[in-house]
């Protein structure tokens, strides 16, 4: 079966219909795994809560999923954020705030864990260094993780005696899930931020038991003229084309 991994979407549906189409050109993806932030920031977000939906899938609740449908307060976000949250808030259907209300924010199928942020902290920490990783390593009970959050594609493994290096994930590289645990994050779908605007996500080959990196081009116009005529904050559209 071949699956596709996707983080932070972000209200962004010409970017998550871009992946979703890249996912299935050569045949038909059986699920879809996403690491939370369905909603937040972007102009689409029942349509993209919609589209998951559509797909057998698991996704764990991020932080802007639940600030959105009122789990979460914003007295943590930048103002840009919070204003974008409870705009997506406002915007949300009966039935997509239901469906964000019970999402868990951990889930584990096999081999892997999902998680947002951390296994320490789910909603908010950045897993981006070493020190972090250990912690995670630590807490994990499988052998891979899969987080989000951060927007950054990486791979993470465990070394026996050493710091786990980071490694920033290319476009197009395969890792073969043969050696010892790993942490991943796909990258992000509807807001990049690693200098790279195409959106980000993961094919994972459950019979070749491979995961490739992708980046995707998609219409950032589109969303863009989309965020301007709904009012969200002028600096959230035009990072989009920053990759930041």
């Amino acid at each position: 079966m071949r699956i596709a991994i996707v983080s932070d979407i972000h209200s962004n549906l010409p970017a998550f219909e871009a992946v979703l189409r890249h996912a299935e050109r050569a045949s038909a993806i059986g699920a879809v795994w996403c690491l939370g932030d369905i909603v937040g920031y972007g102009p689409h977000p029942n349509e993209c809560v919609s589209l998951l939906r559509s797909y057998e899938h698991r996704v764990v609740a991020g932080n802007h999923d639940l600030a959105s449908c009122g789990r979460m307060g914003t007295e943590e976000f930048n103002d840009a954020a919070a204003a974008a949250a409870r705009w997506n808030g406002e915007q949300l259907s009966d039935d997509s705030r239901s469906y964000l209300l019970e999402l868990q924010l951990t889930d584990m199928d096999g081999d892997f864990t999902l998680v947002h942020g951390s296994l320490r902290d789910p909603e908010w920490e950045y897993l981006l260094s070493s020190e972090q990783a250990l912690a995670q390593f630590e807490l994990q009970q499988t052998r891979y993780s899969i987080v989000g959050h951060s927007h950054m594609p990486f791979v993470c493994e465990e070394r026996q005696g050493a710091p786990p290096p980071f490694r920033p994930a290319t476009d197009g590289e395969r890792v073969e899930l043969s050696g010892g645990r790993l942490i991943l994050n796909p990258g992000g779908v509807g807001q990049p931020r690693d200098g790279d605007p195409r959106a980000a996500y993961v094919l994972f080959d459950t019979d070749k038991r491979t995961l490739t990196f992708s980046r995707v081009e998609y219409d950032i116009a589109a969303t863009q003229l989309a965020m301007e005529a709904s009012g969200l904050p002028r600096w959230l559209s035009e990072r989009l084309s920053l990759g930041r």
